[in-house]
């Protein structure tokens, strides 16, 4: 629901949106209802996005009532009463690629269409307005070429849009539903779902438990962002020829996100001085590692500003300790590839597979049945492994990447001229550029539960830590927790008040925070 638009002292437009304000002409047959567990991590999200210096839209307010809607929040036929709640959302527009899908001619297997079909004119309306709103300077530059002027603004969002993904990359942001309705127009990270911060490092990682296919997994949101681009090519036509838009996005996406990500891993990894061809394969060789070792992705990136050319042995051990400590121990890489099928589920899904193809088409995946697989070879694995085994293997991954890493760092010394102010500017890149504080599903719980329970002071309190994501916050209070009661109670209770110390903010989540699952 919109409020209406605001302009700002400096001549900056804001507009203003309601999610969860209720029913509107486009609910469709739902309530338009927004729940209190979603509306906290949309709200603390945002403002989270906006700290780490990624374009994204902003949260105003988050406010709740005593009404509640029934959801079955995991889709398995368990639903619940939950809290209403409205989020007032802030962005300079949420016109979306979707937007222009409107006028969707007609599928040839389906025929379904846009509700706009053939209106050309509204179609050159919608672009004459985000051009001369959002992009005034392709506007002014081309205001005697239409089709000029709407390439140079078919190149800009291509461009910004593979910058945007390039950002989410090297943070390990995973947005959870990439569809052409949740990609700005102008380039900002839109609409907060089933989104996650990666903990543990897998290229794979899928942050919705509803996305069965993986479609949006982590290692896919350049591609399938690129994917939407094209469907908005599309709906940019006869305004901008198709042939046009398709050599402009082959042309620039690929080259822009992989030099926006290079840049931004640069930093990452305090590379201020060079810039080496050899860059894209150390990373790419870290990236391996951290794989291979299960590391946790926010912080061992944080850790690394700690190393040092010159590192004596005896430091280097204490360091490699401190490393290893970031990747899963045993017990959680149990948990991750514990078998999910009843064996006998496997044994009639194979055979399907074999038998009758079609049929199983319908019920399963190939990928799922690999993956599946997969899990029950590296469990029987784990099932071998001691954690000192785990231990010195982990240390063996490192030590060959940090050597690797220490050559690197070495010609950047070499090419400066002085090797302290050197690594004070490197150190200070890195922690500019590595955040200390993510929002992590667990910590996101965290602020949710109390909020159910009606304490709001844990999510302004989450919120005053993620305002500062590269830094200690100062004045960050921890949440007392009664742990007087016994048995289990009491247990429950510690754990949620260590669960929500400021130490534990900014390390390797508990294991119970693998259990939560965000649809």
């Amino acid at each position: 629901m919109y409020l209406g638009e605001v302009l700002g002292p400096r001549g900056e437009r804001w507009e203003m949106q309601l999610k969860g304000a209720g029913i509107t002409p486009f609910s469709r047959q739902a309530d338009g209802r927004k729940v209190l567990r979603s509306s906290v991590r949309e709200f603390l999200c945002s403002e989270a996005m906006f700290h780490l210096g990624i374009p994204t839209t902003r949260a105003g307010t988050c406010v709740t009532s005593d009404s509640t809607v029934l959801r079955d929040v995991f889709y398995d036929g368990n639903p619940k009463h939950e809290r209403c709640t409205v989020v007032l959302r802030i962005a300079s527009t949420f016109i979306r690629f979707g937007s222009f899908e409107i006028f969707k001619p007609p599928d040839e297997y389906t025929g379904r269409k846009g509700p706009s079909v053939n209106r050309n004119d509204i179609r050159i309306q919608m672009l004459d307005y985000v051009i001369s709103t959002f992009y005034p300077e392709i506007q002014e530059a081309y205001s005697d070429n239409t089709v000029q002027r709407n390439a140079a603004f078919f190149k800009e969002i291509t461009k910004r849009t593979a910058r945007l993904v390039a950002e989410w990359q090297c943070v390990g942001f995973c947005h959870g539903v990439l569809n052409t309705d949740n990609m700005s127009i102008v380039g900002l990270t839109i609409d907060y779902g089933p989104f996650g911060f990666m903990d543990r490092y897998d290229p794979e990682h899928v942050c919705n438990g509803s996305d069965n296919t993986g479609r949006y997994a982590y290692n896919k949101q350049p591609e399938i962002c690129k994917w939407n681009l094209g469907k908005l090519a599309e709906a940019l036509v006869p305004e901008l020829p198709l042939e046009t838009s398709q050599l402009i996005l082959e042309e620039e996406y690929d080259a822009e996100f992989e030099k926006h990500y290079l840049q931004k891993m640069r930093k990452k990894l305090g590379l201020i001085q060079l810039e080496l061809e050899e860059d894209s394969k150390l990373v790419s060789e870290l990236l391996e590692t951290m794989h291979l070792t299960a590391g946790d992705f926010t912080n061992i990136f944080y850790l690394l500003s700690s190393f040092s050319v010159d590192i004596d042995p005896s430091k280097f051990e204490d360091f490699l300790e401190e490393l290893t400590s970031q990747c899963a121990s045993v017990e959680e890489l149990k948990v991750v590839f514990k078998p999910q099928m009843d064996p006998r589920q496997l044994s009639m899904m194979l055979m399907l597979a074999q038998s009758n193809p079609q049929l199983f088409a319908l019920i399963g995946t190939k990928a799922n049945i690999n993956k599946e697989l997969e899990r029950i070879e590296q469990f029987s694995k784990l099932e071998q492994l001691t954690a000192d085994d785990l231990l010195s293997r982990n240390k063996g991954h490192w030590k060959e990447w940090l050597e690797k890493y220490r050559v690197r760092l070495q010609k950047e010394v070499e090419s400066a001229g002085n090797a302290d102010a050197w690594n004070t500017e490197r150190v200070k890149v890195m922690n500019s550029n590595n955040p200390k504080y993510i929002l992590r599903n667990y910590i996101a719980q965290n602020a949710i539960e109390a909020a159910e329970n009606g304490d709001f002071s844990e999510v302004r309190n989450v919120l005053k830590l993620l305002e500062h994501p590269f830094q200690e916050a100062e004045g960050f209070q921890e949440v007392k927790e009664d742990a007087e009661e016994e048995g289990a109670a009491a247990t429950a209770a510690v754990c949620s008040q260590e669960s929500r110390s400021r130490q534990s903010y900014c390390s390797k989540p508990p294991l119970w925070a693998s259990e939560l699952c965000v649809t």
